[in-house]
């Protein structure tokens, strides 16, 4: 099983929509893939029909009976095979207040995951654009960090925040964890957008995805949908990008298995 944080310390680019879309493509290929959305406000646990705000059984679960006996039952099915959700509650958004302190706390999802780990070829955890228990409960989860980064330059503020971030993770981590800077949301016709492309060539050259997610309207449409979009328009730019990066991180990989836990 590979986990991939999808995480930057800004918010509107284009993490959820990463996430969902990594995520449906492997589910397409037989990957039997997770979904984990640990971000309060909820925006990949509304995706798929859900209400953050009423959900008895979520992620919240886990840390409030950390270790949770049975982390598989907050799991729940979509309407597409092989792909899967564990949803947020927006409780929490209480998390740092309440259980913040508590010995363990960082190491709940990592635990849960591990009692997981049979069932599922992949997992994307949706983070918090902000530092606190959850994001460092999804990079110590993880083998692997995707950091989508807008193509304008305030994005680039919060690049080197969670580049920041992630360096205090590592210290503490005391292993490494690959991480990949996505381009996103770019758009040739506009200057700005070739300027921060340019930009981050300049300055992560060694990181930075050889590619670039394109603005694409049909993202939103999908989400109307409550649906990847590759299993609307398998044509559309956006997914070809994305079928583009998901090649790149499972080259010569194959699904264990083609069905559904």
């Amino acid at each position: 099983m590979r986990v991939f944080a999808v995480a930057n310390q800004k918010g509107g680019v284009g993490k959820t929509t990463t996430a969902v879309t990594l995520a449906g493509l492997l589910a397409q290929r037989g990957y039997r893939t997770l979904m984990v959305d640990l971000d309060p406000h909820g925006s990949l646990t509304t995706y798929f029909g859900l209400d953050p705000d009423t959900l008895d059984h979520s992620v919240y679960s886990l840390f409030q009976n950390a270790p949770h006996p049975d982390p598989a039952a907050l799991v729940r099915a979509t309407r597409f095979a092989n792909l899967h959700l564990m949803p947020a509650s927006s409780a929490l958004a209480t998390l740092d207040r309440q259980l913040g302190a508590r010995e363990g706390m960082g190491l709940v999802l990592a635990r849960a995951l591990m009692q997981c780990a049979a069932q599922f070829d992949a997992v994307f955890v949706d983070c918090p654009p902000v530092l606190g228990v959850l994001m460092v409960n999804a990079l110590a989860a993880s083998h692997e960090l995707l950091i989508p980064v807008q193509t304008e330059f305030l994005a680039m503020k919060g690049l080197e925040r969670m580049l920041h971030t992630l360096g205090m993770i590592l210290r503490a981590r005391k292993r490494p964890l690959p991480y990949l800077v996505i381009p996103t949301m770019f758009d040739r016709r506009v200057q700005s957008s070739l300027e921060s492309l340019a930009a981050l060539r300049e300055r992560f050259p060694d990181v930075l995805w050889n590619s670039v997610i394109p603005v694409d309207t049909q993202f939103r449409e999908a989400s109307q949908h409550g649906a990847p979009l590759n299993y609307l328009n398998p044509q559309a730019r956006g997914v070809i990008a994305y079928t583009a990066l998901a090649n790149h991180l499972f080259a010569g990989d194959a699904p264990v298995a083609r069905t559904a836990p």
